[in-house]
């Protein structure tokens, strides 16, 4: 048996049946239908045991995703930039435009073999694990887990809210210097800080500003849904973009640049910080250039 994932259920749930909940926090699974059959065959475990998708779940409890095939995935050969390692944990930059995990081969759980060392702990994972997710389009830090209590701990912070994470993102529209966003997100709670960091005169959409955002809760394409419902949609999303007329096609313009944790063997803060991707300044210097030469031509002319 391969462990894939460790959710803890948090203090502040709501009366819920396994088969709901788990839809909520396994939104990678194909279906609801695929969430039944996979509690029915044990393979999403409550409490370390095979449970009826029916019963309801309570604050504390542990839900375990695992292989029961005990199969070593095909590895991937997908070269990974690794931004530091120890027998614990990993912290990799993730490319856009490939997903962490699901039901496909081409996953940065299947390349994580190829780019990462085994663990010698007596506790080492069979195969690393990421503790948490970045959507298919989102570049930047990913957590990893090597040993059975990385993956406890390290999941345990993020139920707890404890890592902080920070993103940055181009987004469409001149955006207030700094601001919160706190709407409810597929009617769960979620809460968002943003910070400008520059503006830029565009000629397509009139602006676009590169944020810092600081997530405080993980809903799935919070980021996303936040930037767009008030007004200024990352730009690439071609979700939630509201079809903005810009750089169609060359991804999606947010990447999770800075982690910040404890090491879960000697409860260190540890912090990493990546630099944002280069399409990122290529798109500001490019627009802020085709604005000023557009505007010199008017006034010549």
């Amino acid at each position: 048996m391969i462990v894939l994932k460790t959710h803890y259920v948090p203090d502040q749930i709501s009366q819920i049946r396994l088969v709901d909940y788990v839809v909520k926090i396994l939104p990678d699974y194909p279906s609801r239908s695929a969430i039944k059959k996979a509690i029915k065959r044990g393979e999403i475990l409550l409490d370390n045991r095979k449970a009826d998708q029916a019963e309801f779940v309570k604050p504390g409890q542990e839900i375990v995703l695992v292989d029961l095939q005990k199969k070593i995935p095909k590895v991937f050969e997908l070269i990974l930039e690794v931004i530091y390692e120890d027998e614990f944990l990993a912290v990799i930059n993730k490319p856009a435009g490939v997903s962490v995990s699901g039901n496909k081969f081409k996953t940065v759980l299947n390349a994580l073999p190829l780019n990462l060392k085994p663990s010698n702990r007596q506790d080492a994972l069979t195969v690393p694990l990421p503790v948490h997710r970045l959507d298919y389009a989102t570049s930047g830090s990913l957590l990893i887990a090597k040993t059975r209590l990385a993956l406890t701990e390290l999941g345990k912070q993020f139920e707890n809210r404890q890592v902080k994470k920070h993103y940055q993102a181009v987004v469409v529209g001149k955006i207030d210097e700094q601001g919160v966003i706190d709407f409810p997100v597929d009617e769960l709670e979620a809460y968002t800080e943003y910070r400008l960091v520059k503006s830029i005169p565009s000629l397509k959409v009139e602006t676009i500003s590169l944020v810092d955002l600081f997530p405080k809760t993980g809903r799935t394409h919070q980021l996303r849904k936040h930037m767009a419902g008030i007004g200024h949609p990352i730009v690439g999303d071609s979700k939630y973009g509201n079809d903005f007329p810009i750089l169609k096609g060359k991804g999606l313009f947010l990447a999770a640049i800075g982690l910040s944790f404890k090491d879960p063997f000697n409860q260190k803060e540890q912090t990493f910080q990546i630099s944002m991707p280069a399409k990122f300044e290529s798109l500001l210097e490019r627009e802020e250039r085709r604005w000023k030469k557009y505007h010199l031509s008017q006034i010549k002319s």
